[in-house]
């Protein structure tokens, strides 16, 4: 039987040709060099039906054998990754291998996201053939391979040969079948302005299916998916990842079969996908990025983190870090003037933040979100001039300047409204789905996408700009196309979500100095696909710091920290009511991006200067926090008491731990931290960062004990307190102190003298 293989640094991944032609998979997980073709057996099983070629054997059943690419058609009951309908009305298909090659690189998409291999790495492309001559359909699996970083990419391409139109109702990207074992699934559910929190369930004999119908990834589930072992955990056990590169409808379903094969497929939904290709048409699927770790979730996400920012964001500015900044929207929300905005501007200047961004209200008749939306003509009355003199004015403060911009929607009052009504989804003859007082608008059509890049370009051309946030504030309805004689509601869903993402290839293609922010009413896009075009999105609507610890808990199972749009914003909280100190909205934004949501002017001197010692930890620690290894240390959706989360440079010289305590209990026992990620034998010195008269001493400890005893958490009085500790190497401080004649921040012979404490 001959073998495909594919190889990463730690990983090997098996399929095998079987002699009738189907692709069947034999192995994903740790690297290994034998033939894995053994895991194959092959038993008569009742009621599982035999391909006529096999002349009578029994034992050769499609509806046992874990498969590379399983199809309705040739005689597997279980659930499937890919069907298609033909003219006639029939249903399935019958896929026999036919050939494969090794192209040299890493394989692109046609309009799509994509892992993209660096100049000098070395990645390559598996292309395996496969075809039912019958009805004249050929698909073709791809697999893209960057050895170093340990990721397997999947994608199809689906091609009509026949003289007929055949109908796509099913097209995934990857399927995995498991052979055996028991496992669970770890998604990231949610709603609006409580995103991506992780939820394990056993993957059993039901389905289990999550995914979207609502036009984008969701706030209510997340492109991103582990299937792990029973007993995997942070540190330990097999977890397979799965990232969809996409932005629109996606699904993943799993489940185990009849005899304790584990299958899990994911790709576009098929809930009403119905996508046409007619003779000599191709589709080609969105891709799917799969790693796999046998050293459990924290590896997992580490190997992640490090393909996101290497290889899926593209934009010269990802090595920079963000400018602080302070957004107007919850200062203001749409009621401003040109004074209430520089008052802002200049308080904030006083304390070191290095941006201001404008959002939403600043064009056309947007005095609410009633009206304006799509007319992207500056409105000079409330910026009390035009676009440049405000941006002048902001730039000689100091300051950068950004601006919000919602692309895909409108207002039916408004001017684009009521001259290009059919440039809505309304579905004739009936009253459309209103959602935040907007419609949407058919980024399917490229006239449309078209007209709205040049009026936003004006705009940008127009000021000294240099980011751009993109939000997107509704759910998409009401599927229909007017230049579209048959509706196909998956045809204009895939076309919308390519039609978003040509806006944003032309938008950085023409301002590659433009740092742009995603967003959809928060964590509503938040997906590897948007994070190929923009290098962060803002993580949720949700600025409370106690909620935004688990959204960010949640989100960094998948994603970089450096992705997570993060702000500090005012008590108490406009989405909670809570009340949280300055200093703990700090140390969780500064988890992220790091920005400011309030009026600097409402807050005395003493919170001002807090503020400043804030943005200078921030810029100082901002290395660490970006491209660190990141550890969660305790999980908040179990413990209740304690939050806490640590970054490791990768050399291993520094690290930068944060706690937050979330319950107060009167004559409460005292919270210990167990770090991770330190060498076990090396001593550290720890020193408080948090600026507190009360903030424990400095203090020497090796890896071992940090890591097994922990370090304790003070007990002071007050809900929700936070603190950060600096974690250096002794040797490094003395290197840079004796060699490099740095100045030392600690006086290593003083700490040395006292009695060290684990």
């Amino acid at each position: 039987m001959e073998t495909i293989t594919l190889q990463t640094k730690n990983t090997t991944y098996d399929m095998a040709i079987s002699p009738v032609g189907h692709l069947l998979h034999l192995y994903y997980g740790p690297k290994t060099n034998c033939d894995t073709s053994y895991r194959l057996q092959y038993y008569d099983r009742g009621f599982s039906g035999n391909p006529y070629e096999v002349e009578g054997d029994r034992t050769y059943s499609l509806d046992v054998l874990p498969q590379e690419y399983p199809v309705y058609g040739n005689g597997d009951y279980r659930d499937n990754a890919f069907n298609i309908q033909l003219a006639d009305g029939t249903n399935g298909c019958d896929l026999r291998y036919k050939n494969h090659r090794i192209i040299n690189e890493k394989y692109s998409l046609d309009g799509l996201p994509y892992v993209f291999g660096n100049e000098g790495e070395e990645a390559y492309t598996v292309e395996i053939d496969l075809a039912d001559d019958i009805i004249g359909l050929e698909v073709t699996l791809r697999y893209g391979v960057i050895p170093e970083k340990d990721v397997i990419t999947r994608s199809a391409v689906i091609k009509n040969n026949s003289d007929s139109k055949m109908i796509i109702t099913r097209a995934f990207s990857t399927s995995l079948d498991l052979l055996h074992g028991d496992f669970d699934l770890i998604h990231f559910h949610g709603r609006h302005e409580m995103e991506r929190l992780p939820q394990r369930e056993e993957l059993n004999r039901s389905v289990t299916s999550i995914g979207s119908r609502r036009g984008n990834s969701s706030h209510q589930h997340n492109p991103f998916v582990i299937v792990c072992d029973k007993k995997t955990d942070e540190d330990h056990g097999a977890a397979w990842g799965f990232s969809m590169l996409y932005s629109g409808n996606f699904k993943f379903r799993g489940f185990k079969d009849q005899f304790g094969l584990t299958r899990n497929m994911m790709g576009i939904q098929d809930d009403m996908f119905d996508y046409p290709l007619e003779p000599g048409e191709s589709f080609e699927t969105p891709e799917v990025a799969m790693i796999f770790s046998g050293n459990g979730l924290e590896d997992l996400s580490h190997k992640f983190h490090k393909m996101i920012q290497n290889n899926v964001i593209r934009t010269p500015l990802k090595d920079e870090r963000c400018p602080v900044l302070i957004n107007n929207w919850e200062a203001t929300y749409f009621d401003f003037n040109h004074e209430k905005l520089l008052d802002i501007a200049k308080n904030a200047k006083e304390v070191g933040i290095e941006m201001f961004v404008l959002d939403d209200g600043w064009f056309g008749q947007r005095n609410s979100d009633e009206a304006g939306l799509g007319d992207w003509r500056v409105n000079e009355d409330k910026l009390g001039g035009p676009l440049r003199k405000f941006s002048d004015e902001i730039n000689e403060l100091g300051l950068k300047f950004g601006i919000w911009i919602e692309p895909e929607m409108v207002n039916e009052n408004s001017d684009i409204y009521r001259e290009h009504p059919d440039w809505a989804f309304t579905i004739p003859g009936r009253k459309p789905i209103r959602s935040r007082n907007q419609l949407v608008l058919d980024f399917s059509r490229p006239e449309v996408v078209d007209y709205i890049f040049e009026q936003i370009s004006n705009v940008i051309d127009s000021a000294n700009i240099e980011y751009i946030k993109m939000d997107m504030n509704r759910s998409l309805y009401d599927i229909y196309s007017s230049v579209l004689t048959e509706q196909s509601f998956g045809l204009i869903l895939h076309n919308y979500t390519k039609g978003v993402y040509r806006f944003l290839e032309m938008l950085t293609q023409k301002y590659p100095h433009i740092r742009i922010e995603g967003c959809s009413g928060g964590g509503g896009r938040f997906d590897a696909g948007m994070l190929y075009y923009t290098p962060q999105i803002w993580a949720s609507d949700n600025t409370d710091a106690i909620d935004r610890i688990r959204i960010q808990h949640g989100t960094s199972f998948g994603y970089p920290i450096s992705t997570v749009g993060a702000h500090v914003s005012a008590v108490p909280n406009d989405q909670t009511g809570r009340t949280v100190p300055l200093n703990t909205r700090a140390v969780v934004a500064s988890s992220g991006t790091f920005g400011f949501e309030f009026d600097l002017s409402k807050i005395t001197e003493e919170e001002k200067e807090e503020v400043r010692y804030q943005i200078d930890n921030y810029k100082r620690f901002w290395p660490l926090i970006a491209y660190g290894n990141y550890y969660r240390l305790h999980d908040p959706e179990k413990d209740t008491n304690v939050a806490s989360w640590m970054f490791v440079s990768q050399d291993g010289d520094e690290a930068l731990i944060n706690a937050v305590s979330l319950d107060k209990h009167g004559n409460e026992p005292v919270n210990y931290i167990k770090l991770r990620g330190l060498e076990p034998e090396t001593q550290y010195v720890i020193t408080s960062v948090t600026k507190d008269d009360d903030a424990p001493e400095p203090f020497i400890s090796d890896g071992n004990a940090l890591m097994h005893s922990g370090i304790p958490l003070p007990i002071i009085s007050g809900e929700y307190q936070a603190w950060q500790w600096k974690l250096d190497k002794i040797d490094t401080i003395r290197r840079r102190n004796e060699v490099d004649k740095e100045p030392s921040e600690y006086d290593i012979e003083s700490i040395d003298t006292k009695e060290t404490v684990a």
